[in-house]
């Protein structure tokens, strides 16, 4: 039976999961929902998600969303090993901790700062910017001295935060004085698998989205 995912490419959620798919050899069978024309409103995707939010995902008779608890899912349900979620209780605790700063801190400061300029016309709000660098000097702590987030190997929270901060990147919020950050960053792109394909092209999708919406 094929696992469904409903997705929108330029989403940065449905990146993530799609990343953390393809680090565990996972074929997921891509559903394109268009939100702009409104397809996530249909009764028939409601009836799915009340919550008509993307990413979801449809495995047998299990429905679920939330990118982070999808892919901490696909890693328990398919991972041949633990090393993209550990087992271990104090390693995955610091994964989970890791999952959480992205959803609550970086991913919640990038959305609070952009998406009132992008979808409502907001003014520009140094203190939400101000707050982005915040996140990123945390982020800048917590790599200090090791290659990942939350080890010495790449997890899913590596696959979570990098679509948050290549969105941070995409509105040209100059990352280059987080050194730290930016190697890491590289080391990822270079090691997860499909990477190009599926955040390189998001990025391109939701680039496109921006130049749509600020023509207006």
């Amino acid at each position: 039976m094929p696992i469904d995912l409903y997705h929108t490419p330029g989403s940065s959620p449905s990146r993530a999961v799609r990343l953390v798919a393809a680090a565990l050899g996972v074929n997921l069978n891509l559903k394109l929902l268009n939100l702009a024309g409104g397809e996530h409103l249909k009764p028939e995707f409601i009836k799915i998600n009340p919550q008509h939010c993307v990413p979801t995902l449809v495995d047998g008779d299990l429905t679920l969303w939330e990118s982070r608890a999808i892919s901490c899912y696909l890693a328990n349900q398919y991972g041949k090993n633990d090393s993209l979620y550990p087992k271990d209780p104090k390693a995955r605790a610091l994964v989970d901790q890791r999952l959480y700063f992205d959803m609550g801190t970086v991913y919640q400061s990038f959305g609070d700062y952009y998406y009132p300029m992008l979808f409502a016309g907001a003014p520009h709000d140094p203190t939400k910017y101000e707050k982005i660098g915040n996140c990123l000097d945390l982020l800048n702590k917590f790599l200090e001295g090791q290659n990942y987030v939350a080890g010495n190997n790449m997890t899913i929270a590596d696959l979570s935060l990098v679509t948050s901060v290549t969105n941070i990147q995409l509105i040209k919020f100059d990352i280059s004085k987080y050194a730290n950050v930016t190697k890491w960053l590289e080391r990822i792109k270079s090691e997860a698998p499909k990477y190009e394909e599926i955040n390189g092209e998001g990025l391109k999708a939701f680039q496109g989205l921006i130049d749509v919406l600020t023509k207006k």
